[in-house]
């Protein structure tokens, strides 16, 4: 069945990119009201924005939303990986500035308040997208696919960086029972030093640190402890790609492939599946289906030593 949080979490923190200091708090909504974000400091008309994939609008290194008064919010993929990643399929986003806090760096401080709250099931069943057919965009080297697939989100990305601190990685994982917060949701953002520079130049990464971020230098991560998984990078990269994919507006039944692709890339395959009605359908969930969503089963002790 659908579900919210069954209480209200505040997080506080700064913006990756703005530096701006920010407080963020996510609230129980009805079913079927699916996740909005609320601009608190705004004094606007219009402060509610839908996260969705035709409310995404063109943006470096993130994910940003607008609504048709122009009021936005950037960097939401990670908590909207952590909101999908534990099942939340309902709730209200009150934050009071342009971006998302980066805390450190992943989804895991995301996750762990909302696992502290809980989830209240929603007297509703939920409503998933079955893959059909295969649907494909690229952009140079770059490919993003939806193929169908079992009855989970299977996912495999590909990452390919000269700089040997990361290298060529693969990795394949069904994002069912759990499988995200333990897997993927304490992985972090990752950068090359030198694009440090060049986006703090640009007005960019202006609350980036050494801790909310893995840093690397060719063979070196210069982040201090290292890296958490040994293949983070990629891990990062399939977070992102939950994250990204969660705009679709349900769950996503059928297998999700990724090649050096980011954030507009998935944000364009959603629209071509959209545009593409026999590529996909609308199901609704029984019971005897929990166990492939991913948050199905989950337990605090299943959070990362990171959360």
């Amino acid at each position: 069945m659908q579900t919210t949080i069954r209480s209200a979490v505040t997080f506080k923190g700064v913006g990756l990119h703005s530096g701006a200091p920010v407080r963020m708090t996510i609230h129980p909504a009805s079913a079927n009201y699916g996740i909005w974000f609320r601009r608190t400091d705004v004094d606007s008309l219009d402060p509610l924005i839908p996260a969705r994939w035709d409310a995404v609008v063109a943006s470096r290194l993130c994910t940003l939303i607008a609504n048709r008064a122009g009021t936005t919010v950037s960097t939401i993929e990670h908590i909207m990986a952590a909101l999908a990643g534990t099942g939340i399929h309902n709730a209200l986003v009150e934050i009071d500035g342009p971006e998302v806090p980066i805390l450190d760096g992943s989804a895991a401080p995301f996750v762990a308040g909302i696992m502290a709250r809980g989830l209240r099931e929603l007297d509703v069943p939920v409503r998933a997208l079955r893959i059909l057919a295969p649907v494909e965009v690229r952009d140079g080297d770059a490919v993003a696919r939806l193929e169908p697939g079992g009855d989970a989100l299977d996912m495999r990305f590909d990452i390919d960086f000269t700089d040997r601190a990361i290298g060529r990685q693969t990795k394949q994982l069904t994002l069912a029972n759990g499988a995200f917060v333990r897997e993927l949701s304490d992985s972090r953002t990752f950068c090359r030093r030198a694009d440090v520079e060049t986006m703090q130049a640009n007005g960019l990464a202006l609350g980036g640190t050494f801790t909310n971020a893995v840093v690397v230098d060719g063979d070196r991560v210069l982040s201090p402890g290292g890296l958490r998984h040994a293949d983070e990078p990629v891990r990062h990269k399939m977070l992102d790609a939950l994250g990204d994919l969660a705009l679709a507006g349900g769950p996503i039944l059928g297998r999700y492939v990724g090649h050096r692709a980011g954030h507009a890339l998935t944000n364009r395959l959603l629209r071509e599946l959209f545009r593409r009605p026999e590529a996909f359908c609308m199901v609704e969930l029984g019971r005897d289906a929990e166990s492939f969503l991913p948050g199905a089963g989950l337990s605090m002790e299943d959070l990362p030593a990171f959360a």
